[in-house]
């Protein structure tokens, strides 16, 4: 934080991105979602804001930390949300999760959300990760996805200064290609702060780092 002050400015536009994504999923009738990377329950919880828009929601929380689990089964236990252990390195580990088949053995459209965990894989592992959990959804699913992002110089910058894990600065290219085979919805991969669901794309005004997101909806039987 002393040499990034930025981050806790993104960090909150990270989380109103979230929230204003997952108010528009359960409007166009999402009611499962599933979310994965959550991290320690905090204000506008993805159930509280889906739960806000429909009470019957599901909600589905994994990270791979048995703290943040421990307190997400401690603070959120009960109406239909729920939080298992798990990690994202391992699809097929979260994916045969009993309460994860649960959600998905309706084969109903679910939200998948992966935010702000891709910039900690090299770009053809977060593909094929990303497709491993896209492929397990019904058509009419959506993928909720959120990276950390720079131009050259501030991406190397951080990357090097931050050293608890590696760090991997992805162009927009590179995070657009998570999205394959999806139908990207509103404005596409904007920076994360302009992302609405009714907005049209537009060229990016932003250079330095940033956190670009977008909405993708998988079409097909």
């Amino acid at each position: 934080m002393a040499s990034t002050p930025k981050l806790a400015q993104l960090a909150r536009e990270n989380r109103l991105f979230l929230s204003r994504a997952v108010a528009w999923l359960a409007k166009q009738g999402i009611r499962q979602f599933l979310d994965i990377g959550s991290g320690l329950p905090t204000a506008q919880n993805t159930h509280q804001v889906a739960q806000a828009v429909e009470p019957g929601c599901r909600v589905m929380y994994v990270d791979n930390d048995p703290i943040v689990v421990a307190h997400a089964k401690a603070l959120l236990r009960g109406g239909n949300v729920d939080a298992a252990r798990g990690d994202v390195r391992d699809p097929a580990s979260i994916l045969t999760n009993p309460s994860v088949v649960a959600l998905l053995a309706s084969r109903e459209p679910v939200a998948l959300i992966l935010c702000m965990m891709l910039h900690f894989f090299g770009a053809s592992t977060a593909t094929e990760m990303t497709a491993a959990f896209v492929n397990s959804l019904a058509p009419g699913s959506y993928l909720v996805l959120s990276v950390g992002a720079g131009d050259e110089e501030t991406g190397k910058q951080l990357t090097s200064e931050y050293t608890a894990v590696t760090l991997y600065n992805h162009s927009p290219a590179q995070i657009a290609g998570f999205f394959g085979g999806l139908e990207l919805v509103g404005p596409g991969l904007t920076d994360a702060r302009e992302w609405e669901p009714h907005a049209t794309a537009k060229p990016a005004a932003h250079t330095g780092r940033r956190i670009l997101a977008g909405v993708g909806r998988k079409v097909g039987a």
